[in-house]
């Protein structure tokens, strides 16, 4: 039985490891309690404060996996909001873990630390360098991340590593900014772009998770089904037709409907779609010894009946 600590258990990754970690002492920990599997113990942690320096100390956990991150800030809150979580929080468990002989980290990165560049390659691998995008909030948080982390293993060796850049996770009921895209009457796409999505099954995620936190190698994964979802893809599946722009056209538009309130997404968001990172995940399968379950088509597929569309 290995003593495992969970930040951001509560959510619909979290959920979902905690079913698979049945017969370990596990530690869920979030910012306000939920009902949990039997056996499981939850203790409240903002990872924003000293209660990972305090609750780390104090319960010893063999293994920290580290979840806690935020996608698309609440409203009323912003970019300072999702720093202090993604990035001072993974600073404050790191520290914790490094203080109190924490054995393993695991830590849910993302393809976004690539960043959503011209010049990425058309298969992305671990050894491709982490740039994200400045004007992205998350893609340049999960670089940061990236960078500390490095450090860490460059100066604390005995901190054994999981980092594990995950794509676009779907399951039933994921419902985001992402997934919205997916439900307007047309596609939106950029003239001359397929702009590729690969996908991960929930469930396949909790999976490698579990294995990470207990009999997994060390290292950097990248998480993705097989294969990849072109816009043309995409649309065949749910059947709706595809409005195409000119990049430039889409900029011009939102940098005007951005100001206004009617839309969320800025100019800059255009790279979101012409330059999406596409994972390639043999390492994950040759070296962490997993393949999921669900090809990328197939945790689409299952998500698009799941939401009813």
């Amino acid at each position: 039985m290995t003593r495992i600590l969970i930040t951001g258990a509560g959510g619909m990754v979290g959920r979902a490891l905690l079913n698979e970690l049945a017969g370990h002492d596990v530690i869920a920990t979030d910012i306000a309690p939920f009902d949990l599997p039997e056996g499981m113990r939850f203790e409240r942690m903002d990872v924003t404060s000293d209660d990972p320096a305090r609750l780390i100390a104090d319960l010893k956990p063999e293994v920290i996996v580290h979840l806690a991150s935020i996608v698309t800030p609440p409203k009323g809150t912003g970019r300072d909001f999702a720093y202090q979580v993604d990035v001072t929080g993974t600073r404050n468990v790191l520290d914790a873990a490094l203080a109190n002989g924490v054995r393993r980290l695991v830590v849910t990165s993302s393809g976004a630390a690539y960043g959503y560049h011209p010049d990425n390659p058309d298969w992305l691998t671990e050894s491709d360098a982490i740039r994200g995008n400045v004007e992205f909030a998350y893609s340049d948080h999960k670089r940061q991340v990236e960078e500390m982390l490095a450090q860490a293993r460059q100066d604390s060796a005995e901190l054994e590593q999981v980092v594990l850049r995950v794509g676009t996770v779907l399951g039933a009921g994921t419902e985001n900014q992402i997934t919205a895209l997916f439900r307007k009457p047309r596609l939106l796409a950029i003239k001359g772009c397929e702009s590729p999505f690969v996908f991960i099954w929930t469930t396949d995620l909790a999976r490698i998770l579990h294995r990470a936190a207990t009999d997994g190698p060390a290292g950097i994964f990248n998480v993705a089904g097989d294969g990849a979802m072109g816009v043309t893809d995409l649309a065949g599946v749910l059947d709706k037709p595809i409005l195409r722009l000119p990049a430039w056209s889409l900029k011009a538009a939102l940098a005007i409907a951005h100001p206004l309130g009617l839309s969320q997404y800025g100019p800059e968001q255009v790279r979101f779609l012409q330059y999406r990172p596409v994972l390639a995940n043999d390492a994950l399968k040759r070296d962490f010894g997993y393949t999921p379950e669900m090809t990328s088509a197939e945790v689409f597929d299952f998500w698009k009946t799941q939401a009813g569309l």
